[in-house]
């Protein structure tokens, strides 16, 4: 295990919630993560389909303290990674494996979470390098198949569901297996304050406690 690795690992552990800023303005970006990390979160990722992203990205990597991990979604290519790391990121997250964009991410001594849908693209991903896999879009990978997967990749192997996650919906996954979940617009959308952040991180966090008691 590299210091990354470790890192994400130990930070899973803690808080598995994954904050997905898709949309997010450089100028409220701050006051957003900052709420976020007050509420326990410590994974921040900006798509990069979102306006300016990187520098939203060095925004948050310069306010927020070194325990939180922070970087970009939405990555490409293997150019992409290049920009984020500039920028300060730590963690890419795709939504596709291409092992190019993963191997970039190693070398880089990134973390690296590409998305996976299928078992196959699973192993290819981990042959790549990944150190965490996102199973996306999670509507079409219902707790009963992660529970599924969960029986030839074992912890400390972290899978973590993406796309339409809910509170109500972290129990059942965490039952399947759950190592954490990415969060996108039922905890922020393009237009919600830091208050309206507040309100819903607060939600995740109530249903993640319950989830998992012993993080």
């Amino acid at each position: 295990m590299n210091p990354i690795d470790k890192t994400l690992f130990h930070l899973l552990q803690r808080c598995g919630l994954i904050a997905i800023l898709r949309g997010v303005q450089p100028q409220e970006v701050v006051a957003i993560g900052q709420t976020l990390y007050d509420a326990g979160f410590r994974i921040i990722e900006v798509p990069l389909n979102s306006p300016n992203p990187l520098a939203s990205i060095r925004a948050l990597r310069d306010a927020l303290p070194a325990d939180c991990l922070v970087g970009a979604g939405t990555v490409l290519s293997a150019e992409a990674v290049a920009d984020v790391a500039a920028a300060g990121g730590q963690i890419v997250v795709m939504p596709h494996s291409d092992p190019g964009v993963i191997h970039a991410a190693r070398a880089a001594g990134m973390a690296c979470a590409p998305g996976v849908a299928t078992l196959t693209e699973a192993y290819a991903a981990l042959g790549a390098g990944a150190n965490m896999l996102k199973l996306f879009p999670a509507e079409a990978l219902p707790p009963h198949v992660l529970k599924a997967w969960r029986a030839v990749i074992t912890p400390p192997m972290a899978l973590v569901p993406v796309g339409g996650i809910v509170p109500e919906s972290i129990a059942a996954y965490a039952t399947a297996g759950a190592s954490g979940f990415g969060l996108g617009s039922a905890l922020y959308r393009p237009g919600d304050t830091a208050a309206d952040v507040a309100r819903q991180a607060t939600a995740f966090m109530a249903a993640w406690r319950l989830a998992y008691p012993g993080a």
